[in-house]
């Protein structure tokens, strides 16, 4: 198989596991300020690599894939916390988390295990396939930060580890969400710009959610 071939193949796989953690993909190409969305510009998100968010004193991984951004929630914290940690009832307010199921019990605390799908679609080179991901709490401070990693696997595709924190901060007129994430493996590494886009779009339409579903609620 000649190198552009294999090139393409690597895109288009790195792309099936992202596309559905971007269900909004497209949301991202609307601009608009920052006053008006509470989400930072790309260009703070990643100029030259911030100091990471933390929880715990720990942040994310010193990997090649990684993205940063916020935004404003106007909900009580309590609500927002509450979401986000309710790992069961994710599939409830994010269409991309077909299902969702703890490997404990109690609440979300460090140690805490949780195993995660969401599709992904057939192409001309890839089947259909289902990734599972399998998230370890490793620092959890209770409405302030939380911080994971795990895994995605799924057929012909996968990301070895990622890292992903999130931090609360109430401040005048609602929560500063904010959230981190790194992946590192050599299948989403051989194209680095690709892989970062998509885990942007990720996170933006998550962190879109997330404020849809806490400024929903009474």
């Amino acid at each position: 198989m000649s190198n552009p071939q294999i090139r393409r193949q690597t895109r288009v796989r790195t792309a099936l596991f992202l596309v559905p953690l971007a269900a909004a993909f497209a949301l991202t190409a609307c601009s608009s300020d920052e006053s008006d969305t509470g989400r930072a510009e790309p260009s703070q998100q990643t100029a030259a690599h911030p100091a990471s968010l933390t929880c715990g004193g720990l942040g994310i991984d010193d990997a090649k894939i990684r993205y940063r951004t916020e935004t404003l929630i106007k909900a009580p914290l309590r609500a927002i916390w509450e979401l986000q940690t309710g790992v069961e009832r994710w599939p409830a307010w994010q269409q991309p988390v077909t299902s969702i199921k703890r490997l404990d019990q109690g609440p979300l605390r460090e140690g805490s295990r949780f195993q995660w799908t969401t599709p992904a679609p057939a192409t001309a080179t890839t089947p259909a396939t289902t990734l599972v991901i399998t998230s370890s709490v490793q620092q959890v401070q209770p409405d302030n930060c939380i911080r994971w990693s795990g895994p995605a696997v799924g057929d012909g595709l996968g990301i070895d580890n990622g890292v992903h924190v999130w931090t609360f901060t109430e401040v005048d007129g609602g929560v500063l969400v904010r959230t981190e994430e790194n992946w590192s493996g050599a299948q989403v590494e051989a194209d680095v710009p690709t892989s970062t886009a998509f885990l942007g779009a990720g996170l933006e339409a998550w962190l879109k959610d997330l404020k849809a579903a806490a400024e929903a609620r009474p």
